[in-house]
């Protein structure tokens, strides 16, 4: 019995009636170990010229037969793998297709090989099949697996050689669907993932991926093999040295043969390498560290995104993907203390984006570490900006002015930060050259056509290729469009800081003047940095404009804590017992202060000291004790002040005395989750009356009237469960405040995604006085 990993389907009868393989080398003896240990063919028989390597597999009863020549062993197979040398293979093209002449094998017999090369498997099947009647077998199907070992030869072999390992097939026009889809579920059935791939391009990857690799690291031996001084060379080479020289090991007739059947492409290859090289001991003779910091920073940090961005993983936890917060009732858990909350999230975002398009360096202190922000980070990098760190919070970023971005070689990852690739958009669509947006799995459900709608009417040629107006988003150059951007007077019909801070971005490069009128305050952010930079920007009331054509100017930027992070601990202050917190050093730009504001009409004791500006960004010691909570209808004119903080507190409405009401919140449905119905179906899990409505939401409140402030806080409000996050970092949070008023034990799965935006938050809480245990579930290296 196999298991066959696409479609999840038990299959009880074979694949095969009779595999047989050319060559019992490792790949060739390795498959045939693992055909034959998951029964996927009634017989299995090989050819090989080396007499001991059939005689082993005969008597360890690996093979029904073998032989050193097809005709030998070949009737009756409906799968033949060629596991030879690439210079080998023609002769078995030539003896596959006698046998086929002869009729002792089917024409519509499955062919396929391991070969690491695949033009040229393919140029040898064209040359010997020129002559036959029916052309090319239509059962061709070349492939390559990506797998290997140090040792070589029949005793190496391993029949698990193959799991969690890539299998590339290249079908041919000739092909028959059928015999891609034996082949697929052969390699499935070993523990294999299969993808397609045309052969030219196959060819081109592997000579930069594997081919040149394994010729380097062959160089690399050679030249310190041949040094004066070769003894200690390798007596003292460190680990890395051991590591990449590791596939120098592997069998020199193998590599002889693939770097002559692919010689064009492992040429460009080596040319394009050498270019490298040679940049690179020119930044060295000329000292040049900002070049070379930007050189080996993207170095680093590519080789880390690409990890991540292949397996859809989080950059700051790599181990967190099925992470759980458990945590057990303990309402006499009081929050204490002065606690720093991590950089502000949108501030962060645009420090990146806005010292990257600026002329000199800027430096920046307080930048937020999350996922979000270091997919904005990791973008930049993509389109040639130097930039160092992060550092504990530091960066220098190397401006590279207004017209300096390059094009990035690939689709620039945004993780899950729907800020940075609404705001990155606005940016790309006013630059010379094509761009691709796109992210992870939650990402690419959210709306764009909010953004690109609005773009489209200054110009921009964008569109959003995901179903229903979603990301990616395929971004055409100025090149091509034939004209720059044109201002435009936009009324916007949501209030969205995201979609103002795009159309501004884009109108920096616009000719005229981009006005956009909001229906009501958004965050303000983007306007308070463009004139820290230096760019003038006119605010009338709710109308906001900028004029094409200007540039900005570096500078430092100190990030204030994130008011959207403090929020769950303002919350976690206020309902329960005895607690006195005070949040260090918050931004409390009033277009963020809607928690303050709502809290302070729920009756929350909050108060603000030691305020002052950092980096043009209003900042407050914010001070949080424990309150008797009051239901209030929240007024709709700070809905959009506080928009990301309504997941914790509808928390605080849960524990306050009588209903809150939340109207005109609309915006909700939109973010990482519908956080409404989110919110709704864990409150409702815990045991609290809440009504959806079509925008917002209505809470029942069980704090006690008439208790004292104390009495109150001791009372449980909340009950038990598992609590679905839907991977939304804030939902996650939430749910581990509303924990504080508990009376049992809380489940919250799905918090991986808190990186995205306050990495370290469960050790924060526990250090105030919170009781969350992380269940990081199985650990994985995704480095």
């Amino acid at each position: 019995m196999s298991y066959l990993k696409s479609t999840n389907h038990l299959t009880t009868e074979p694949l095969f009636e009779q595999v047989c393989i050319i060559g019992l080398g490792l790949i060739g003896a390795s498959l045939a170990q693992a055909i034959k240990d998951n029964s996927l063919s009634k017989r299995l028989v090989a050819v090989d010229k080396h007499q001991p390597s059939i005689s082993a597999a005969l008597d360890q009863g690996l093979l029904d037969a073998g032989g050193s020549s097809l005709a030998q062993v070949v009737s009756g197979s409906d799968l033949i793998v060629i596991a030879i040398p690439v210079q080998a293979v023609s002769a078995a093209f030539t003896e596959i297709k006698a046998a086929m002449q002869s009729g002792i094998l089917a024409y519509d017999c499955v062919i396929s090989d391991v070969c690491s090369t695949k033009a040229n498997v393919i140029a040898a099947a064209n040359d010997v099949f020129a002559t036959s009647r029916k052309g090319l077998p239509n059962g061709l199907v070349p492939a390559h697996p990506i797998a290997g070992a140090e040792n070589s030869g029949y005793h190496a072999r391993r029949s698990d050689l193959f799991i969690n390992h890539s299998v590339i097939i290249c079908p041919l026009a000739s092909t028959d669907e059928s015999a891609i889809t034996k082949l697929r579920q052969l390699w499935e059935s070993v523990g294999a993932s299969v993808m397609s791939m045309d052969a030219q391009h196959h060819d081109a990857v592997l000579a930069h991926t594997s081919h040149l690799p394994h010729l380097l690291a062959y160089n690399l031996v050679d030249q310190l093999a041949s040094h004066d001084d070769n003894l200690n060379m390798f007596r003292y080479a460190a680990g890395g040295f051991r590591d990449f020289t590791r596939i120098a090991a592997s069998d020199p007739k193998m590599w002889h043969d693939i770097f002559f059947a692919n010689q064009n492409a492992i040429i460009d290859a080596l040319d394009e390498y050498s270019d490298y090289l040679q940049n690179i001991r020119q930044l060295i003779i000329d000292k040049d560290s900002t070049a070379l910091m930007g050189f080996l920073g993207r170095a680093q940090a590519a080789r880390r995104h690409f990890g991540h961005m292949l397996t859809s993983t989080p950059y700051t936890d790599t181990s967190a993907m099925s992470a759980s917060y458990i945590i057990s009732p303990n309402t006499s858990n009081a929050v204490n203390g002065t606690i720093t909350i991590p950089g502000d999230k949108s501030i962060s975002h645009r420090s990146i984006m806005f010292g990257s398009i600026a002329e000199g360096v800027t430096r920046v202190t307080g930048f937020l570490e999350g996922e979000d922000a270091l997919a904005t980070l990791q973008a930049f990098r993509d389109m040639g900006v130097t930039i160092e760190g992060p550092d504990n919070g530091k960066l220098t970023i190397h401006g590279v002015g207004m017209n300096g971005l390059k094009p990035s070689k690939t689709p620039i990852y945004m993780g899950n930060s729907g800020t940075s690739m609404r705001l990155l958009a606005g940016i790309l669509a006013a630059q010379d050259f094509d761009s691709v947006l796109t992210g992870d799995t939650s990402l690419n459900k959210r709306p764009m056509e909010r953004i690109a709608a609005p773009l489209r009417q200054m110009g921009a040629i964008i569109q959003s290729t995901g179903t229903s107006g979603t990301s990616p988003l395929s971004i055409t150059g100025r090149d091509k469009a034939g004209k720059p951007m044109q201002g435009i007077e936009y009324q916007m019909p949501v209030a969205s800081a995201q979609i103002k801070s795009c159309l501004l971005l884009a109108g920096l490069w616009s000719e005229g003047t981009t006005t956009v009128t909001q229906p009501e305050v958004s965050r303000d952010h983007t306007e308070r940095m463009l004139s820290a930079f230096g760019y003038d920007v006119n605010v009338d009331g709710n109308r906001i404009s900028v004029e094409g054509g200007g540039k900005l100017t570096a500078g430092d930027i100190a990030v204030p804590a994130d008011i959207s992070s403090a929020a769950f601990f303002m919350v976690a202050a206020a309902i329960s017992q005895g607690s006195e917190l005070t949040l260090s050093q918050v931004g409390i730009n009033p277009t963020r202060t809607g928690v303050i504001d709502i809290l302070k009409l729920m009756n929350v004791d909050i108060s603000l000291s030691n305020e002052t500006h950092v980096g043009g960004e209003p900042v407050a010691d914010i001070t949080i004790r424990s309150s008797n909570l009051q239901g209030i209808e929240i007024p709709e004119h700070l809905v959009p002040l506080a928009i990301d903080e309504f997941p914790v507190l509808f928390v605080a409405a849960s524990c306050a005395k009588g209903r809150t009401v939340l109207t005109g919140a609309k915006e909700l449905r939109v973010k990482e989750s519908d956080r409404i119905a989110v919110m709704a179906d864990g409150l409702q899990t815990l045991g609290i009356d809440c009504t959806v409505t079509e925008d917002g939401l209505i809470i029942e409140g069980k704090g006690k009237q008439g208790q004292s402030d104390e009495m109150d806080n001791l009372q449980p409000v909340f009950g038990g469960g598992h609590i679905t996050s839907h991977h939304d970092h804030r939902i996650a949070m939430s749910f581990a405040v509303a924990s504080l008023r508990a009376s049992e034990q809380i489940i919250i799965e799905g918090v991986e995604t808190v990186n995205t935006s306050f990495p370290g938050f469960a050790e924060l809480a526990n250090q105030v006085g919170m009781s969350i245990e992380v269940d990081k579930g199985a650990e994985t290296d995704n480095a």
